[in-house]
């Protein structure tokens, strides 16, 4: 992954959750992204990108879905 050329942003509080367990547990965005695929959530890698980056606004659904492909509670996930 290519280090972040913008700030990061604030329209979600997960996205640097996101990043942390993905690096906690030594996921690569693709596979991350080919999880989330999997599971249903219809998202490209450009948007995955923009949600790690809090750049991107995330649906309920979608906070349920990464916390599966993370394997982590929708509370760890939202909590900050």
């Amino acid at each position: 992954m290519k280090p972040r050329v913008e700030a990061v942003g604030t329209k979600n509080i997960v996205g640097k959750k996101v990043v942390k367990m993905r690096t906690v547990k030594k996921i690569k965005q693709k596979d991350l992204l080919a999880r989330l695929q999997t599971m249903g959530m219809d998202v490209s890698a450009t948007s995955l990108s923009r949600l790690e980056g809090q750049h991107r606004l995330v649906q309920d659904f979608e906070v349920v879905i990464l916390a599966k492909a993370l394997g982590i509670t929708v509370n760890e996930l939202l909590n900050v």
